[in-house]
């Protein structure tokens, strides 16, 4: 639909996320921006006084909400997944098997079979075999990814088109697992999944899969109401793909790239790796400047790291062991760490690292206090992923640094916490995604969602942030209540801050004059029937830079 001169959107429950003004009646919007916002007679008036024509939408008391931002996502793998055999739901291995035979027989042509989500709960204390998914498909590549991206489950020849056997090392960082006889059983950890197995089907994908992808991924979004994405973690073909949508103008969304720095015993490798950021952020604002029209659609605003695993395998770096013994280290080398944070800082790069662990948490912060110490404050406000288990202290850590904590509440869904719980048997259960500690310590916490690990949908992963309850499964237990966010928080967490945590803060997130026209328009109201009402709510309209979508 074509952008009118001026647009009155009347007579609604606009939450703002404004903290001086928080709500309004009506929007004003022209050329893709707000305007004006607040009653629906001062909307009139201005109206009137300006004797423009003037185009009305009315909203008939139904809740508006600034636009959602995708925190956290991973664009090319989400819409690769939305056409992979999904396993989240598999019970057991006779199902999961059940499933990726299907998908085989749906697509006898297809090179190879491509599935996500699988849980280690539902094999009952064995460990994926390339012999379970030999036995259904035994002559094509079969390649599954794990619900939180850190592991891989391969059968037998897709160990043999990654040319992986006896002799392959193990990539750093990561584990090929081997039997008794040092063959491969096709479970893949870390770098072994996030690099060897990925990067090997990705040298295998042509390049339209992954435009398709890009074009699957931000339409499902902006259905579910998200008005603008940060990727994070992104590979050159990943990046390229981006680059090849916003030529076409397929980037229907706003997109903040964050590009992959891989750990490394290097240094010069690390700083090659932070000098190719540099030059592709620049390179990026070179090409934006030189085009006519608004904002660029895609920019580079920082590198992301792997400071550790996950807790769900027993990679993530701890104070204390999990209850089988395990003990690993963080994937960085302190000094290492601190150094390439603080190029990245003084090169005015934002810094997102990933970090579940206590332990990896409290690096990733004292990496940031030493870029601090050493280049001063840069204004670069750093960020750090998931934080699912912390030490006392942190929060406040966090707050005083002025730290995001990136945190995605769909990983707190009790549906899926079985591996989670049982890896750490004590009391840091009782602690896991501690939101509300962030919340009281006064640190910006912002939403997202790390799709495809977990679903995208953003109203639901709001519901989660306010219930701690599963959507799938609401008759589950709460995963502890007393942590969760108040609804107004999350929201605020999900728009204002999620847009400052990817550098648009002061362009969007807000509903005030002068933001982008990005908002969506719900059928049920949160704030008067609570947050429950969430669980299957979907936005009856979306409004992306002043154009409605839905």
């Amino acid at each position: 639909m074509p952008q009118h001169p001026l647009t009155h959107f009347r007579a609604g429950r606009v939450f703002t996320a404004v903290p001086a003004s928080p709500w309004a009646e009506s929007l004003l919007v022209a050329h893709g921006r707000i305007v004006f916002a607040g009653s629906t007679a001062d909307a009139e008036a201005r109206v009137a006084a300006a004797a423009e024509v003037c185009r009305t939408v009315d909203l008939d008391g139904r809740v508006v909400l600034p636009g959602m931002i995708e925190s956290h996502s991973h664009l090319v793998n989400l819409g690769r997944s939305l056409d992979q055999v999904d396993l989240l739901s598999a019970p057991d291995l006779a199902e999961m098997q059940r499933r990726v035979a299907a998908a085989a027989a749906a697509r006898p042509d297809a090179a190879r079979v491509l599935g996500r989500s699988w849980l280690l709960a539902p094999l009952a204390g064995e460990q994926p075999h390339r012999d379970m998914l030999d036995a259904v498909v035994p002559d094509r590549p079969v390649y599954l990814v794990s619900n939180d991206l850190h592991s891989g489950w391969v059968n037998t020849a897709a160990l043999r088109e990654l040319g992986i056997d006896r002799g392959t090392p193990d990539p750093e960082g990561g584990t090929i697992v081997r039997d008794a006889n040092g063959d491969a059983t096709g479970l893949l950890l870390e770098t072994a999944a996030l690099v060897l197995m990925r990067g090997g089907i990705e040298a295998l994908e042509e390049d339209a899969v992954r435009d398709r992808a890009v074009r699957t991924a931000l339409a499902a979004y902006l259905a579910a109401g998200v008005t603008a994405v940060a990727d994070l973690g992104l590979r050159a073909a990943e990046l390229s793909a981006l680059e090849r949508a916003r030529a076409a103008d397929d980037l229907v969304l706003p997109v903040a790239g964050y590009l992959r720095v891989e750990t490394s015993d290097d240094p010069a490798a690390i700083a090659e790796q932070i000098e190719r950021a540099i030059a592709t952020r620049d390179r990026l604002r070179e090409r934006a400047d030189s085009r006519p029209g608004p904002e660029p659609a895609l920019v580079v605003r920082g590198i992301k790291l792997w400071i550790d695993g996950v807790i769900d395998s027993g990679t993530a770096a701890m104070v204390s062991p999990f209850a089988g013994g395990a003990h690993p280290a963080a994937l960085w080398r302190r000094d290492l760490l601190c150094s390439a944070v603080a190029a990245a800082d003084r090169a005015g790069l934002q810094v997102a690292m990933h970090a579940i662990g206590d332990a990896g948490v409290s690096l990733a912060l004292d990496a940031v206090a030493e870029a601090r110490r050493t280049n001063g404050d840069s204004g670069i406000r750093h960020r750090i992923e998931h934080l699912e288990v912390v030490s006392h202290g942190t929060a406040e850590r966090l707050a005083s640094l002025d730290v995001i904590a990136s945190v995605q509440p769909v990983h707190a869904d009790p549906e899926v916490q079985g591996a989670w719980r049982a890896q750490l048997g004590d009391d840091r259960v009782d602690r896991g995604y501690p939101w509300a500690e962030f919340a009281a310590a006064g640190a910006t916490i912002a939403l997202g969602t790390d799709a495809p690990t977990a679903p995208y949908a953003p109203l639901q992963n709001l519901y989660l942030a306010t219930t701690r309850r599963s959507p799938a499964h609401p008759e589950l237990p709460a995963n502890h209540p007393e942590l969760r966010l108040p609804l107004e928080r999350a929201i605020v967490a999900a728009t204002r801050d999620a847009a400052a945590a990817c550098g648009w803060g002061g362009e969007r997130g807000e509903l005030r004059a002068g933001l982008a026209a990005d908002f969506v328009v719900l059928d049920v109201d949160p704030f008067r029937d609570g947050p429950e009402v969430l669980r299957g709510a979907a936005p009856s309209l979306v409004v992306v830079g002043g154009v409605e979508r839905g």
